[in-house]
C-alpha cells in the first residue's frame, strides 16, 4: 500500500512536469529513416513500446523533490546534485538505441528513444577523475547496481547522458523516472542505470556489480546484429517476389551495409534507410525473387563502417550477448 502511494505521488510529480525541453536539440530525422510500411518498426519507439527488463518485483516511484545523486569516490570533489541542480543545467537531446544483453538473435529488447539530459562527462570532469579509476559503479534507488568503464563515460564524443527525458516526456515510471543513465554502445546491464541515485568512481577489484556477480561479463560493447521483421517466421507468400525487411544495429560504429540470402544463394546488398547517426539502428530492405513454392528461408547479416562483418556463430548471450544471422522461414504458394 505504502509502495502505491508513492506511486502516486511519482505519477503525480511526473504530470506536473509537463514537456521536457531540450536547450539542444537532436537534429530533425531525415527523410526515409525507416520502413515501416514494409513491416519494421518506427524509428523512434513510443515510450509505451520501449522494450523492459527489470529485476524488481515493484518499480520504485520516486518523487523528483526527494531525489539526489551523490557523485564520490575517486574524484577530486564530491558532488551531489538535486532535481533543481539538473534542470538548471543546459540540457541536451540525443537519439540512442538500446539493447538487451539478453536478446536473442532475431529477439525484441531493443529499442531506439530520443533522450534528454545532462552529459555524464561534463559532471565527471567537475568532480574531477583521479588517475586510475576504471569503472563508474552507479546504484539504483531500489539497490541494483552497475559497473560501467570509465572511459565511455568521460568521454564526451561518447555522449553518456544522465537522462531525464524520454521523446521529450519525463522517463516513464518503469524506465527510471526521474533519472537514469544512457552509454551508447554498451549493453544495458552495463550501462543503463535506472532511478540512479549513486554514482562511485573507482576500480574494478574495489566494486562488483549486480550482474557482474551473476557470471555475466565485465565490459560488454554491443555486438553487431541484424534482424529479420519482414517476412514473419512461417507466414505465407505468393510465389515470385518478396520484399524482406527488418532492422540493423553496432553502436557506436554504425551500419555501414546490410546483407541477406534466399535459401542457400549468394549474399546480395539491401538498401539502407537513411542513416541518422551511428548510435542508432538502421533499417533496411530488400526483393528477393522466390521461383518456386515450398518453404524457404531468408538470412541477414550487418556490415559495421569499420567494415567488420556480423559473425555467423552461434553464440548463446551468456556471458556477452548473442551471435548468429538472424534466419526466417516462411512457405511460398503457387
Amino acid at each position: 500500500v505504502g509502495g502505491e502511494l508513492l506511486g502516486d505521488g511519482a505519477r503525480e510529480s511526473r504530470a506536473a512536469l509537463g514537456r521536457i525541453r531540450p536547450d539542444r536539440p537532436a537534429p530533425p530525422l531525415p527523410p526515409g529513416a525507416d520502413f515501416r510500411r514494409l513491416g519494421t518498426p518506427s524509428f523512434v519507439t513510443r515510450n509505451d513500446a520501449f522494450y523492459r527488463i527489470d529485476t524488481a518485483l515493484v518499480v520504485p516511484r520516486v518523487r523528483p523533490a526527494d531525489w539526489s545523486l551523490r557523485i564520490h569516490g575517486m574524484v577530486a570533489r564530491e558532488l551531489t546534485l538535486t532535481w533543481d541542480d539538473i534542470r538548471a543545467r543546459e540540457l541536451v537531446e540525443r537519439r540512442v538505441t538500446l539493447c538487451c544483453v539478453s536478446n536473442p538473435v532475431g529477439g525484441p529488447y531493443v529499442s531506439t528513444s530520443a533522450f534528454t539530459g545532462v552529459p555524464l562527462a561534463d559532471l565527471l570532469a567537475e568532480a574531477g577523475v583521479r588517475p586510475g579509476a576504471q569503472q563508474l559503479f552507479s546504484t539504483s534507488a531500489d539497490g541494483w547496481t552497475c559497473g560501467t568503464p570509465i572511459g565511455a563515460v568521460t568521454d564526451r564524443a561518447r555522449g553518456a547522458l544522465l537522462a531525464v527525458g524520454m521523446n521529450r516526456r519525463p522517463l516513464p515510471l518503469e524506465h527510471g523516472f526521474p533519472a537514469r543513465l544512457v552509454v551508447p554502445g554498451l549493453y544495458g546491464y552495463v550501462s543503463a542505470t535506472k532511478w540512479v541515485v549513486d554514482l562511485e568512481v573507482t576500480t574494478w577489484d574495489a566494486r562488483s556489480a549486480y550482474w557482474r556477480e551473476r557470471n555475466w561479463a565485465r565490459e560488454a560493447p554491443v555486438k553487431t546484429q541484424s534482424r529479420v521483421d519482414t517476412p514473419r517466421e512461417g507466414a505465407e507468400v505468393p510465389v515470385g517476389t518478396v520484399t524482406a525487411a527488418g532492422v540493423a544495429w553496432a553502436q557506436p560504429t554504425g551500419i555501414d551495409r546490410v546483407q541477406v540470402r534466399l535459401d542457400d544463394g549468394p549474399w546480395v546488398d539491401a538498401d539502407l534507410a537513411a542513416d541518422v547517426s551511428d548510435d542508432t539502428w538502421r533499417m533496411w530492405r530488400a526483393d528477393v525473387r522466390v521461383r518456386a513454392p515450398g518453404q524457404h528461408r531468408i538470412a541477414c547479416r550487418a556490415v559495421d563502417a569499420a567494415g567488420r562483418v556480423q559473425t555467423g556463430e552461434r553464440a548463446p548471450v551468456l556471458p556477452d550477448g548473442a551471435t548468429g544471422w538472424h534466419t526466417v522461414s516462411f512457405t511460398a504458394r503457387p
